[in-house]
């Protein structure tokens, strides 16, 4: 793996890490709302009376905000190498981890840690300790897309 220097932008990463911080210190503070994504669709799927509202304009958010994004900024073209099956296998994955782990990796990792939770705390160890293995196992058999 090589970093791509041209396109390294460690100041916009670490700014949208603070807005995305912020944003969910705002929920929670001004609403008692947690900003895990998983939970706010969830409760989209099922919804409580007088609660829908701040949920959809959260998701619309989450989804406009980048194409807005785009009409301001560069953003280099994405290439996907991998093929649709593979794809689809893996947001079902994503989906079903996202399920047995009671979150997912932002409510535990920006919003649960934030609170130190130690659910979300030993939720995080074990995704990164998970993702260290799968990078490995990927890079040592080399399966690639």
């Amino acid at each position: 793996m090589t970093i791509d220097w041209a396109n390294f932008t460690p100041w916009s990463a670490a700014i949208g890490g603070v807005l995305i911080g912020l944003a969910a210190a705002i929920l929670l503070i001004f609403n008692g709302r947690i900003a895990g994504i998983s939970g706010i669709l969830a409760g989209i799927l099922k919804p409580a009376k007088g609660d829908t509202a701040w949920k959809v304009a959260f998701i619309l958010g989450i989804m406009v905000s980048p194409l807005l994004f785009t009409l301001f900024v560069y953003i280099p073209e994405v290439v996907i190498t991998t093929g649709t099956p593979l794809l689809i296998v893996a947001g079902l994955l994503v989906g079903f981890g996202t399920r047995l782990g009671g979150g997912c990796t932002s409510g535990h990792g920006i919003c649960g840690m934030a609170r130190f939770s130690r659910r979300s705390i030993v939720a995080v160890v074990i995704f990164m300790l998970v993702a260290f293995a799968t990078v490995a196992v990927i890079n040592h058999f080399g399966l690639r897309g």
